[in-house]
């Protein structure tokens, strides 16, 4: 699992940063969608790339929910496998759309593209990607704690804290002040969180003996 979730996580955080050189991002999202789309437009196809390893960064969580959830027992540890599994799709179907579907918009631009535009980003975005990949994202993490023996204090804490600011993002649409500051500060632990999970956990079965009660 270590060698899913780690590569992922990692470029995950690279194409954010990527995005944010070129593309302003996520700031961008605030715009008029004339004014994101001229943006997009501007640097289309670094854009296009960096986004396509922000899918694969985000899909990776799929084959490492599913890896860890065979690793861990009880019935938390079996809803994670289906929670994270959606976490990573949702996230996916989300972001597909900028490398997908607004290259042929931004190259239109005129005012019935950017109506399209603003329904695929609220739909896709908003909605799919960013507020179900955010309580999803949040759920699996509280979920692996759940399941996970005995798990030492101070990654718990990590992890219920990290989960908390990732699902603050759902209020960021109705402009509730620091929200987006939340979300982007726990999705950086939430990083921190993952890779600590992977390092610790993704190289060995996890499960609480019948007898002694220890990790086996």
């Amino acid at each position: 699992m270590r060698w899913v979730l780690i590569p992922g996580i990692l470029a995950a955080n690279l194409a954010f940063v990527g995005l944010g050189s070129v593309f302003d991002y996520p700031g961008i999202l605030g715009e008029p969608p004339a004014t994101i789309l001229a943006a997009f437009a501007a640097h289309q196809t670094a854009i296009s790339a960096w986004f396509l390893l922000l899918a694969a960064g985000a899909a990776a969580l799929v084959p490492a929910a599913v890896l860890l959830g065979r690793r861990l027992e009880g019935p938390a540890a079996a809803l994670s496998v289906h929670v994270g599994v959606l976490a990573g799709v949702v996230q996916v179907l989300g972001l597909l759309r900028w490398p997908y579907a607004v290259p042929s918009l931004a190259e239109t631009a005129h005012e019935g593209a950017t109506t399209v535009f603003a329904a695929l980003h609220g739909y896709l975005g908003t909605g799919i990607g960013e507020t179900l990949g955010y309580l999803l994202t949040a759920a699996w993490t509280i979920l692996v704690l759940v399941a996970l023996p005995a798990p030492r204090r101070w990654f718990t804490a990590l992890g219920v804290v990290s989960a908390l600011a990732v699902g603050v993002g759902v209020l960021v649409p109705l402009g509730l002040p620091g929200a987006d500051l939340a979300n982007f500060v726990g999705y950086i632990a939430w990083s921190v969180w993952a890779i600590c999970l992977a390092a610790q956990y993704g190289g060995r079965v996890v499960r609480v003996a019948a007898t002694q009660g220890t990790l086996v």
